[in-house]
């Protein structure tokens, strides 16, 4: 058998930020959109997907709210932590240990998925898998860029950026926990996302085609379109 072929893949979730920009009255992945916390379709988007061995949610320490809003089954092969950092960097970091000590290897695959993109499809994370799980490096989903970009100063127009080649980063993210662990700790804490970490050791991830329907929950606007989204799946 082939340890590294045969690797398994495990879902984490990155859930201990404050969602300061969505002007909600608690973090965003808790506000209820068409009847249940975001978190929560997130979650049961994941169990759909029947390649993931387990899903570890990443909490702030102090969170005294996800089991208010998460009733935890066998369906949804979840596991929590509370080990959310001061960055995401270093919550994902602490995550990838969390998976290591629970006997996860280091040479089986992450799926870093922001929680707030609750709009997630269970075919969408296979496509990535599909996409990565022969890949020397791993990838994550994304979409090419197609708006014309802008730099702004002082709230003006400064410069017109080139878009070709361009592609908005989305999540899941894929990538080998050994690899991915020792990336983030030399990226340090600044990086926004996992591509970034691997990027900044010399990797180049693979580009998966992505979808529209996947973006993060970020401005309140955001919340009302994943309703009406949402509203039409059922």
């Amino acid at each position: 058998m082939n340890a590294v072929r045969d690797a398994a893949c495990h879902a984490l979730l990155p859930c201990a930020g404050s969602g300061s920009r969505a002007g909600a009255a608690l973090p965003k992945q808790y506000v209820e959109v068409a009847g249940r916390a975001v978190v929560v379709h997130t979650l049961a988007a994941l169990a759909q997907v029947s390649r993931l061995a387990s899903t570890l949610v990443l909490l702030a320490p102090d969170d005294t709210v996800f089991e208010q809003h998460v009733v935890l089954d066998g369906a949804l092969r979840v596991g929590v932590v509370r080990c959310g950092g001061a960055t995401r960097a270093q919550t994902v970091a602490n995550g990838l240990d969390a998976l290591l000590r629970a006997g996860a290897q280091p040479h089986d695959w992450a799926l870093v998925h922001d929680a707030a993109r609750c709009l997630i499809r269970a075919e969408w994370v296979d496509r990535l898998i599909d996409a990565c799980l022969d890949d020397a490096v791993g990838g994550l989903l994304a979409l090419p860029v197609a708006d014309t970009l802008k730099a702004e100063r002082d709230g003006r127009v400064a410069a017109t950026l080139e878009r070709r080649g361009t592609w908005q980063a989305q999540t899941p993210q894929m990538f080998r926990i050994g690899p991915l662990r020792s990336a983030l700790e030399r990226a340090g804490p600044a990086l926004t996302d996992e591509a970034g970490a691997m990027e900044a050791c010399g990797h180049a991830p693979r580009l998966v085609p992505g979808e529209l329907e996947n973006f993060k929950l970020t401005y309140a606007a955001d919340f009302a379109l994943a309703e009406r989204l949402l509203g039409s799946r059922r």
